[in-house]
């Protein structure tokens, strides 16, 4: 197998014949090897990516992944890496099923481009007397710029006099209010709002907060947060590829889409290589043409830039890449 590093150069790489040896380059494509979930609430969702990376010049494949006991599921987010591709093995602990203590080995088996197993190790303390409903705090596809709340119920059974002190986060896109609504006997019931104040940058987030509590043990409860922030304006494709000979054109197109219809105040790269044709109209797609004409240059890379009229002028932009044969 051959190791890539990171200038991009390939180094041969010679297996032992050993069986620890021969597993250690497999090992070597984890960064993490072990996850503590800490103490949990039951019910909560409890995830946790082991990421891995092909540093090698042959693709790998990834067979499976099993895990040893029924508290955590496992799976694979992509089975086939060439070089320098990631993807990661996702640990799914069982907060309905189990209490207590527990803990899993993941064996993750490669049959390609040689057989190795890798194991990954999960632990954790599933609390029995708290429980949130729903499991997580997910707010789904939400508008960039748009504000939005979801609502969990934290309930606790135990001591009468319980209490949630404090709900911690280090994202600065979140607001919480807690309000308590039952205080019956050892029962304990809190409704915790959780807002968005429409200032999350897009694209897909998963963080937490964490509920600080009185107990004397395990005070630090933590709840999932997730969504995914749609941008106002999106371009496709990211890339244009053009391949043509001197003084030769080739004519591509870029698809812009908004939530509602928009104007397209100008788009351009700086190149006089690259000739583009907008409309003036406001409307929810626009298609852009776009026409290279070869010249003396052999590479080019440019960032298209296209700023439309919303808000005070959202921009957006992809890459247009040209050789010259």
């Amino acid at each position: 197998m051959k190791l890539a590093t990171l200038s991009g150069t390939l180094l041969l790489v010679a297996f032992c014949s050993a069986p620890a040896d021969a597993q250690q380059w497999a090992t070597k494509m984890f960064k993490v090897h072990k996850h503590d979930f800490g103490a949990v609430a039951r019910g909560s969702k409890q995830e946790f990516r082991f990421e891995f990376q092909n540093m090698y010049e042959e693709d790998v494949h990834i067979a499976s992944v099993r895990s040893s006991c029924g508290c955590t599921s496992s799976r694979i987010s992509k089975q086939n890496l060439k070089t320098w591709e990631k993807a990661s093995i996702i640990a799914t602990y069982n907060t309905r099923s189990f209490l207590g203590h527990k803990s899993a080995t993941l064996t993750v088996t490669i049959d390609r481009p040689y057989y190795a197993e890798v194991q990954l190790n999960v632990s954790g303390f599933i609390r029995g007397d708290v429980v949130f409903e729903p499991g997580s705090v997910s707010f789904g596809e939400i508008g960039a710029g748009e504000k939005a709340e979801k609502s969990v119920r934290v309930t606790y059974a135990g001591r009468g006099n319980w209490q949630i002190k404090d709900v911690r986060s280090t994202n600065k896109d979140f607001e919480v209010r807690l309000k308590e609504v039952q205080r019956v006997g050892g029962r304990v019931s809190y409704d915790l709002i959780v807002g968005l104040k429409g200032t999350s940058p897009a694209g897909f987030f998963s963080d937490q907060l964490t509920l600080v509590t009185d107990d004397a043990n395990n005070a630090r409860i933590p709840l999932p947060v997730e969504g995914k922030v749609i941008p106002a304006v999106t371009v496709y494709p990211q890339l244009l590829s053009f391949a043509v000979k001197p003084g030769e054109s080739e004519k591509k197109q870029i698809v812009v889409r908004g939530k509602k219809p928009f104007k397209i105040m100008s788009v351009g790269c700086g190149d006089d290589c690259f000739k583009f044709t907008k409309s003036d109209d406001a409307k929810k797609v626009h298609v852009i043409p776009v026409v290279f004409t070869a010249g003396d240059n052999a590479e080019i890379d440019k960032q298209i830039q296209i700023q439309t009229d919303f808000g005070a002028g959202v921009t957006v932009s992809c890459r247009a890449t040209a050789r010259v044969e």
